[in-house]
């Protein structure tokens, strides 16, 4: 008898073990075959999946020599800003090498539509401009190469922004420059590769900082529809929703607007006025819990999640404070100010306004983002560029002025001040800009302070202690619970309390995680808001003290060298949290917050790097951080 070679030998043997018996040798099985023997078709974890699985790290302010405060001294383009972004290398105004250590999955230049296009059109000796004293004039400033006389013309032109009227109108160079914009943008888009969403910013009502960066869900052909909305068309926000709204109406398209970090507003960002001061409407609240549907809480200029005066018992709430006076120093700041200008007092005041108007219009979600006037989206640590380029990295940096101000001398604001963040994360199903927009709109997205950590966060009723072994933590939120951003399902009978699954992990290229909080804040039957920070998931070991405190995770920065080590903290946390202090008749948010060991702050570096002896305010250590979208609970 003739032996079978060995390959067909193991062919038989894979058939006789895996044809299903009932099944003939030579037939292939259907699903429904398999099914019936098997009892199910399922087996991959994966399959059937339409959650959002991917998490996008993007920057939705950034500003390029488009912009005429930028334009003043960066002379970066539009161009430069997507190659950087998307991990090319380029050269800065400064002519150092710029790179990202890792690209960006989205970008939104945000230039300001105020006088959009001029600059580059000026810097380039525009016969009309030139024919003007002052377009002469600042040319002339612009181009002298001092340093001095560049920033104080910079400073001049923006001045001129507070005007009631352009002291350049030409409608034709703006519609110009955002018809060139719009089509770079989809010439870099690309995709499941990189997002380059349109968008410009809307700046208004001079030194308190009410400004908007409006995106768009589509492309060209839809953004043109329309020309960047600006302060000379109305210096009144609310005007802004209208004009967004009714370009929704007339194109079809979709967009929204993002405020700014409101701790520069000097109590104007999160008012419960109108514009004019009266109180709020219904409709109004309406309007604008639509546009807006998110807020950036930190960025270049300081943190906005929260102010040690209004959150006493939080250790981690003074980070990177700008709290002196308004954007450009024109107006002292006070502190009844201060509860409508952070993220967190804001959020508590949405659920009053909610039992008032029935509608909350600060009912938000959290990013982060740059500000950046540098046309660089690049705030790592060690990899930072600053606000503007009249403070790119150099020996001198940390005391040049960023911010000067005419009120008071002491409220300038100087280069070791700028803070290194920060980024905007979106739980998406694809890297599209359609994609990216829609978790906007619902809110699924978390800011980080330039840090990129992985954060998951779920509210529901049955989440289980075993919930948090899953190496699929997604899977058991969105069947469980509902994702960060989203409002609590009904709650079961018997006044059961919610439950919260979270978990995060390290960025590989910063520190590991010291813990997670999660930050409640509720409204009493009296109509007073209250908040409380929970410690829920934290590394090493460590046990909370007799004052429920937890004890610092310690710090293992060499400040000298610029360096850490991670022998402490934890690569990922994550954890089931029941609400212990839970009433059902009491409206209320919930939030998580992660932070990671201390790691050098940028000052450190640039220590380091020029052999530079800091002045001893200045902060060398930092806690890169992580702040989800809310989850709302409403009785």
């Amino acid at each position: 008898m003739k032996l079978m070679g060995f390959t067909g030998f193991s062919a038989l043997l894979v058939a006789a073990l895996y044809v299903p018996s009932g099944l003939a040798q030579d037939a292939i099985p259907t699903r429904d075959q398999l099914s019936r023997v098997h009892g199910t078709t399922e087996f991959s974890p994966y399959a059937g999946r339409s959650f959002p699985t991917k998490v996008l790290f993007g920057d939705t302010h950034l500003h390029t020599a488009i912009s005429v405060d930028a334009g003043t001294m960066n002379r970066l383009g539009q161009e430069d800003a997507y190659r950087f972004a998307r991990g090319e290398e380029v050269v800065s105004t400064g002519g150092l090498r710029a790179k990202l250590s890792r690209p960006l999955d989205y970008l939104v230049i945000s230039d300001h539509a105020e006088m959009y296009g001029l600059m580059p059109k000026l810097l380039a000796g525009d016969p009309g401009i030139l024919a003007t004293e002052q377009g002469a004039r600042w040319y002339k400033e612009l181009k002298s190469g001092d340093r001095d006389r560049i920033f104080n013309s910079a400073m001049e032109i923006v001045a001129s922004l507070q005007q009631p009227d352009p002291p350049f109108k030409n409608d034709q160079l703006v519609r110009d420059a955002w018809r060139e914009y719009t089509a770079l943008a989809d010439r870099y888009n690309e995709p499941g590769h990189f997002s380059a969403i349109i968008g410009y910013e809307y700046t208004t009502r001079g030194g308190f900082n009410l400004h908007r960066n409006v995106l768009f869900r589509g492309d060209a052909a839809e953004a043109n529809q329309t020309a960047p909305f600006s302060q000379f068309d109305s210096q009144n926000p609310e005007d802004l929703w209208r004009d967004l709204e009714a370009f929704e109406k007339k194109s079809g398209g979709d967009v929204l607007a993002i405020p700014h970090n409101g701790n520069l507003s000097n109590g104007l960002m999160f008012s419960d006025k109108t514009n004019a001061g009266k109180p709020l409407t219904r409709e109004l609240a309406e309007l604008r819990a639509r546009i807006e549907p998110v807020a950036e809480v930190t960025q270049i200029k300081g943190d906005g999640e929260a102010h040690p005066y209004l959150s006493p018992t939080d250790e981690f709430a003074d980070y990177e404070t700008w709290d002196a006076a308004n954007l450009d120093g024109t107006e002292i700041k006070t502190r009844d100010m201060l509860q409508y200008e952070y993220a967190r007092s804001a959020l508590r005041k949405g659920l009053q306004l909610q039992k008032k108007l029935g509608v909350n219009p600060f009912k938000f979600g959290m990013i982060g983002s740059t500000d950046a006037h540098t046309s660089l989206a690049a705030v790592e640590e060690e990899n930072f560029f600053g606000k503007h380029s009249g403070v790119e990295p150099e020996v001198h940096r940390y005391k040049h002025m960023v911010i000067r101000s005419p009120k008071d001398p002491e409220l300038t604001v100087y280069g070791w001040q700028q803070a290194s963040s920060g980024y905007a994360a979106v739980w998406a199903t694809e890297n599209t800009r359609e994609a990216i927009f829609d978790a906007y709109a619902r809110k699924e997205v978390y800011a980080t302070t330039g840090s990129r950590m992985a954060v998951r966060f779920f509210g529901g009723w049955e989440f289980a202690p075993e919930d948090a072994q899953s190496r699929l933590p997604a899977g058991v939120g969105y069947t469980k619970g509902v994702p960060m951003g989203a409002d609590m399902r009904a709650a079961p009978a018997g006044n059961k309390a919610p439950n919260f699954l979270v978990g995060a992990m390290k960025d590989p290229y910063s520190g590991n995680l010291d813990r997670i909080q999660i930050i409640k804040g509720w409204m009493d039957k009296s109509g007073k808001t209250h908040e409380k920070v929970y410690d829920v998931a934290w590394s090493d070991g460590r046990k909370p003290g007799a004052d429920g405190k937890l004890p610092a995770v310690g710090s293992t920065v060499d400040v000298k060298n610029a360096t850490w080590t991670n022998t402490i903290g934890s690569p990922e946390l994550i954890t089931v949290w029941t609400d212990p202090d839970f009433d059902p008749k009491q409206a209320a948010f919930y939030y998580a917050r992660v932070i990671e060991i201390p790691t050098p702050r940028w000052t450190a570096y640039e220590a380091l790097r020029f052999d530079v002896e800091m002045p001893a305010n200045v902060p060398m250590t930092t806690q890169e951080r992580a702040y989800t979208s809310p989850i709302w609970y409403t009785p």
